[in-house]
């Protein structure tokens, strides 16, 4: 399913466009984008829509939910599981549990925010990750 969202174009560079556009219900419930009422989106522009122009840009919801689960509940996820892992260490070793899980959560945690900052750098370049400009209005 796509969302679909009008915008105005104000920067192209080369074959992506910079689109100011207003923020839905999705993007107050999550509330990671800046400023209250407009956010700026990258998106490709095959359409050749020029400066100013007012345009409709379709987002894939399935990267939208696959972004959101890797940015909020990965590092859930990971802490628990190095608690998890923490503890089972320290049982197996024979020492108290409770630093173990302490430290076997923070690991767990860095490594989910390590994976989340190259997930990052490569959804940028993904061609199916990026909103895409789909027609012009005016």
């Amino acid at each position: 399913m796509e969302k679909q969202q009008e915008g105005i174009v104000i920067e192209i560079r080369g074959e992506m466009a910079r689109v100011k556009t207003s923020r839905h219900n999705d993007c107050e419930n999550c509330g990671a984008c800046p400023g209250n009422s407009a956010i700026v989106l990258d998106a490709r522009n095959p359409v050749g829509a020029k400066t100013g122009q007012r345009v409709v840009i379709e987002i894939q919801e399935i990267n939208m939910l696959k972004a959101a689960f890797i940015v909020y509940v990965l590092p859930l996820l990971a802490a628990f599981a190095g608690a998890i892992t923490g503890g089972w260490m320290a049982s197996r070793m024979g020492q108290e549990s409770i630093w173990f899980q302490v430290a076997g959560g923070l690991v767990f945690f860095a490594i989910a925010i390590f994976y989340i900052k190259v997930f990052d750098r490569s959804s940028r370049s993904d061609v199916a990750m990026q909103p895409v400009i789909i027609r012009v209005l005016s």
